[in-house]
């Protein structure tokens, strides 16, 4: 898309392509997800959606990154690492002030302002590389990323005039009937340069009807002033929308968690049935794993190489399971360590645990990890078999070979090589054979 200045611009790019700052907008409140957390907190595959956003950012190494903040910027902050210029939008008037807020931040700065929200946690880094080398390659004064939609309700729409090129933009609520027929659409995504930028936000009034400086209404001011205003449409719409909504939030976990099962599938791990399978940002699998239906795997799990995970399983985070480990259908484990070659199989509940490897656990096994006031850990050493129904009273170690039997409730740390059973559990036989 070319407008029809462009074509008559053919001056080289005055700035170089590392002459380029970010400013990412998070200072809004969760007005139409009616939530009291900030709506960049919320989350996609147990990732905040502003996490997706700083990870994109990074990938551009820009000269510096701006976080604007203003609601909870406390919770925020939390998330936001270290080298990102952190100012606070005093009061939320508007996406033109939270730039201007933003600006305040480069002085000096010559060069390009690319503004961000953090909102869109599925915009592609090929994307954004596109519209920043159409921006630098045609020396565009603001560069807007667009898209078309059948159903644009609630999305700026792109104004052009009888030439195509882009004159405006006007928001879903200051539409009128014929402007909303529009499908091309604002994402919000824009690039500009910095001095055209700063020099023009003063002329944006809050004439709309919430009153706020919308920085939309820039594209207007520089188009009306012969800058040279363009857009590059990205090909797929739903990468760069903005979530505004739960239904929005829901629709793109389900795109971000179809991304991370591909990415997983792709790299050796059979996934029996992505659809009905739950995998968390973060998460490390190894090579021929296989994921049944049904499975939950929360944050901060690692997986090994050849492990069976589910069905109905339930991974919470800090599980760790080694190469070769079984963990069947119906069992739920969090903060536990399984080693190599251990069977989990069925209906069983493993938390706070460090478990050896080549331990065979029965159905139905729970670890009693918490007394009321603590977690408590359990041990559970190397070739030990736990028979079906146990209950470890944490905390509590299980040494090397021991047996517990079917039913039987530990309330002491068993010596290697026992047999254990009842309820509290008491020693059967004191040793078994080394071979046994």
């Amino acid at each position: 898309m070319y407008s029809r200045v462009s074509l008559f611009r053919t001056s080289p790019p005055i700035y170089m392509k590392k002459d380029i700052v970010v400013i990412i907008l998070a200072a809004g409140k969760s007005t139409r997800m009616k939530s009291a957390l900030p709506k960049v907190l919320h989350k996609l595959c147990s990732r905040p959606m502003l996490g997706y956003v700083l990870d994109l950012v990074a990938g551009l190494k820009p000269k510096q990154v701006v976080a604007v903040l203003g609601n909870q910027q406390g919770l925020v902050r939390k998330v936001i690492p270290k080298g990102i210029k952190i100012v606070i939008q005093k009061k939320l008037i508007g996406t033109a002030d939270a730039v201007k807020a933003g600006l305040s931040a480069l002085k000096g700065f010559k060069g390009t302002v690319l503004v961000l929200y953090g909102d869109i946690p599925l915009l592609k880094k090929e994307t954004l590389k596109k519209l920043i080398d159409y921006h630098f390659e045609n020396n565009v004064d603001a560069t807007l990323l667009t898209t078309t939609l059948k159903k644009p309700f609630g999305y700026g729409r792109i104004m052009r005039d009888k030439y195509s090129s882009v004159c405006g933009i006007v928001e879903e609520k200051d539409a009128d009937e014929v402007q909303k027929d529009i499908k091309e659409i604002n994402t919000g995504i824009i690039a500009f340069r910095k001095d055209r930028l700063a020099e023009n936000l003063k002329y944006i009034r809050p004439n709309n009807r919430k009153k706020e400086y919308y920085l939309t209404d820039i594209i207007e001011i520089l188009a009306k002033r012969d800058y040279l205003v363009d857009a590059v449409k990205v090909d797929d719409p739903q990468e760069a929308l903005g979530i505004n909504t739960r239904a929005e939030l829901a629709k793109a976990n389900s795109l971000m968690q179809k991304t991370i099962n591909d990415k997983f599938m792709q790299n050796g791990v059979t996934i029996m049935d992505p659809a009905s399978t739950f995998i968390s940002f973060g998460t490390k699998i190894g090579a021929d794993t296989v994921i049944y239906p049904f499975t939950v795997i929360e944050s901060n799990v690692k997986i090994g190489k050849r492990c069976s995970v589910g069905p109905f399983a339930h991974l919470r985070e800090g599980v760790e399971l080694k190469d070769d480990v079984t963990a069947g259908n119906f069992i739920e484990m969090v903060r536990s360590r399984i080693g190599v070659k251990t069977f989990v199989k069925h209906f069983s509940y493993i938390a706070d645990s460090s478990v050896g490897s080549n331990v065979n656990i029965g159905a139905g096994t729970v670890t009693a990890n918490f007394d009321g006031i603590k977690k408590n850990h359990t041990i559970i050493e190397n070739n030990v078999k736990i028979g079906s129904d146990t209950v470890i009273v944490a905390p509590a170690k299980i040494g090397k070979f021991a047996v517990t039997g079917a039913g039987s409730v530990i309330t002491k740390n068993i010596p290697d090589r026992t047999v254990v059973v009842g309820v509290p559990a008491r020693i059967l036989t004191k040793k078994r054979k080394k071979n046994g």
